[in-house]
């Protein structure tokens, strides 16, 4: 399946926005696909200008290809289906990212049974992201294959077997990255009431979450509790913020609440 040149194979892309572009952006970086064709009403020029620089069809004559991916908003599923009909073969995997949509609501729409719901998050966009996914039983080894290839083109992919837990994949990394810019909002602004000039705070916790994470990232052997405790001197500065963060009412508890807040949400958007 796969060569010098990339992997072999077509996808048609249903829906540009943010994460589809992002998607084709990643597929182009790494030459992946012999045949790619897009679907959008409204393309921007970024769409435009990529399509024409990589010789990708745009809103042209559709064929059954390997792939579908469904990445229009949740609520034009059905609008978003009837475009993606054209392209759906015997051997095609549908890939949605839709948030909410179950693989069910997914094929009520599409004459296929192979289905992979997938939940990536923003950080795709720069091929840092991670994707939840979770293939249907009548999706082939070989289908769920091309469908982790093009979701791992923008970045790490987990597979989940039962699909409920998607709702909490949602709830941990797709939703997560708006966790962590919120905590760089609250950590800038306790710098400004610690007396630092609010730019100076802002670059401050930037910049450190920035780099902790590019710690984690190389460090990826190490734990975060070990990494925690590398920065923790017994009765230090550190030591006394963590006494604050680690009480019985600190951030443990109030994350578990966010996430399990996030978690009903998807599944009431599930249904």
């Amino acid at each position: 399946m796969t060569g010098a040149s990339g992997l072999s194979g077509s996808v048609a892309l249903i829906g540009a926005g943010n994460m589809g572009l992002a998607l084709l952006e990643g597929w182009a970086s790494q030459n992946l696909f012999e045949s790619v064709s897009v679907v959008e009403p409204q393309p921007s020029q970024r769409l435009q200008d990529l399509c024409a620089e990589r010789g990708y069809e745009l809103n042209g004559a559709a064929a059954p290809f390997d792939a579908i991916v469904l990445a229009v908003k949740p609520q034009a599923l059905e609008s978003g289906a009837v475009a993606a009909a054209p392209f759906i073969g015997p051997a095609t995997v549908v890939v949605s990212i839709l948030a909410g949509k179950r693989v069910a609501d997914i094929a009520a729409y599409v004459p296929t049974k192979a289905i992979v719901r997938a939940m990536p998050n923003t950080p795709a966009a720069i091929g840092r992201g991670i994707t939840g996914a979770c293939a249907s039983p009548a999706t082939s080894a070989a289908q769920r294959e091309l469908a982790n290839a093009l979701l791992g083109a923008v970045g790490a992919v987990e597979w989940v077997d039962d699909e409920s837990l998607i709702d909490a994949v949602t709830a941990v990394s797709g939703s997560g990255p708006a966790y962590v810019f919120y905590f760089v909002e609250c950590l800038a602004a306790a710098g400004v009431e610690a007396g630092l000039p609010a730019a100076l705070a802002t670059r401050l916790a930037r910049t450190t979450v920035e780099g902790a994470g590019e710690l984690l990232r190389r460090q990826s052997e190490t734990k975060a509790d070990e990494l925690r405790r590398r920065v923790t001197s017994p009765a230090g500065t550190t030591a006394a913020a963590l006494e604050v963060l680690e009480a019985a009412d600190g951030l443990a508890p109030l994350l578990q609440r966010a996430v399990a807040a996030a978690k009903r949400r998807a599944e009431e958007l599930s249904g």
